[in-house]
């Protein structure tokens, strides 16, 4: 989705009433006992999300862009910013105490109350100050709640499974077919537009928008499954020093298996957001960047770049490139896996109408698909007004690009120039990936 100048007010306060009402229902599934658990140490507790979130649109949007005072100075400071430590040993200090979620929801209440008046009434779209130009401010605290939502969607799936309530309506996984039969595609040479419409909203990292030439390379149709990676395992792989390099995730987590497989009685299960599965053959295997490289490694082959991804996802034979991998439409239920249709991944190659001009599956949805591209600012980057920090504290070599999108991404982030990134060897967010060769 690119958003363009001229803003529809209504719009916007709708997108933020669906945003509060999806994160609400999601902190109504956790039992109250629950609210302060931390069930991953590289992230905060599951309370620091319901209060961060309103906090940061006061920030951003109220304080920040509008020059506002905020609701309550002490929360938006103590809810300000999240965590991403490179291991449990650089995890900060916690709070000694955090607030109830009844202190938690009345800064809520009050916050969005201030935030729609200002959507409907405030001077958010004023080229005369950094932080309104078209809108960023507004589109700013849009999107980050979004993002956050797949954050408690990943932290929820840690959780135990009496710590927390199924909801109504939640779609039954779809179990029990086989995996496709996998293939190689050869992409020719060509060009790779990477970046946002200069006159779109978009993160600072994806900016300014620019040309790549990619040269001739393979690449699997389809995501590696749970099948194919089960024989990674089976046959020793996590304990192979030779195919780890510089990963260290295997030797010093002792892992030997995704963190999404279990073992009960010598049968593997799958860690499903509402309870275990048998293993899913045909759904795609979700793994840290290390494991990935590590399997690519193993099979004598590697992961594709960032501007490989921009050619295998949206260039086309002619040499016309697509703002989706289906074409100019936008995203929908015939796509992909994206925007919470489905708790978990389905099987690999479900989204035939999704599929790119070349005839590779699922780059968009399922889950997001790692690169071997380390993130780094574009040529010419410049943080953004409304959040500095956003990308420029992690340009540091050790974070990698992914593109795509997951089960849990919103639509709105479902664009040709988003990019996410985690560091190598953070093994729990939503995150597939595919075989390719020079």
């Amino acid at each position: 989705m690119e958003t363009v100048v001229g803003l529809d007010r209504e719009a916007l306060i709708a997108w933020y009433r669906l945003n509060r009402e999806r994160t609400e229902a999601w902190f109504d599934s956790v039992r109250p006992e629950s609210y302060t658990a931390r069930p991953i140490a590289l992230r905060n507790p599951i309370c620091f999300y319901e209060g961060h979130i309103p906090a940061f649109a006061v920030n951003t949007l109220l304080k920040g862009a509008l020059g506002l005072p905020g609701i309550d100075p002490d929360l938006e400071v103590l809810f300000e910013r999240g965590i991403d430590p490179e291991d449990e040993s650089h995890v900060p200090a916690a709070s000694s105490r955090w607030p109830s979620r009844s202190e938690v929801g009345r800064y809520a209440q009050a916050a969005d109350r201030a935030i729609v008046d200002a959507l409907a009434n405030g001077d958010i779209e004023n080229d005369e100050n950094p932080r309104t130009r078209r809108g960023l401010a507004a589109y700013t605290i849009l999107e980050h709640e979004g993002m956050h939502q797949e954050t408690l969607a990943y932290i929820w799936s840690r959780l135990a499974y009496d710590q927390k309530i199924r909801p109504a309506g939640v779609s039954d996984p779809i179990l029990g077919l086989e995996p496709p039969t996998p293939h190689t595609v050869r992409i020719p040479e060509g060009s790779a537009t990477l970046g946002a419409d200069p006159e779109a909203f978009g993160w600072d990292n994806e900016f300014p928008r620019h040309v790549v030439e990619v040269a001739t390379f393979s690449l699997d149709a389809y995501s590696v499954t749970n099948r194919d990676f089960l024989e990674f395992v089976e046959a020793g792989g996590y304990g192979e020093d030779d195919l780890w390099g510089d990963e260290g995730f295997a030797r010093d987590t002792q892992a030997r298996h995704p963190v999404f497989w279990e073992m009960h009685r010598g049968a593997w299960f799958w860690r499903a957001q509402w309870g275990l599965l048998p293993l899913p053959m045909a759904w795609p295997v979700y793994v840290s960047h290390d494991e990935a490289r590590a399997y690519a490694r193993w099979k004598e082959r590697r992961l594709m770049t960032e501007a490989e991804f921009h050619r295998a996802a949206y260039g086309t034979p002619s040499g016309v490139e697509r703002l989706q991998p289906w074409g100019d439409e936008p995203p929908d239920a015939t796509r992909g896996n994206f925007d919470w249709r489905h708790a978990d991944p389905v099987p690999v190659g479900s989204y035939p109408a999704g599929q790119s001009a070349w005839g590779i599956h699922d780059l968009v949805g399922n889950g997001w698909e790692w690169t071997d591209t380390v993130f780094a600012p574009f040529p010419g980057f410049v943080p953004m007004a409304t959040y500095p920090r956003y990308s420029a504290d992690f340009f540091d070599g050790k974070h990698f690009v992914m593109k795509g999108a997951s089960p849990a991404t919103p639509k709105e982030l479902v664009r040709r120039s988003f990019r996410n990134w985690f560091y190598g060897n953070y093994p729990y967010m939503y995150a597939k990936f595919r075989l390719a060769s020079d």
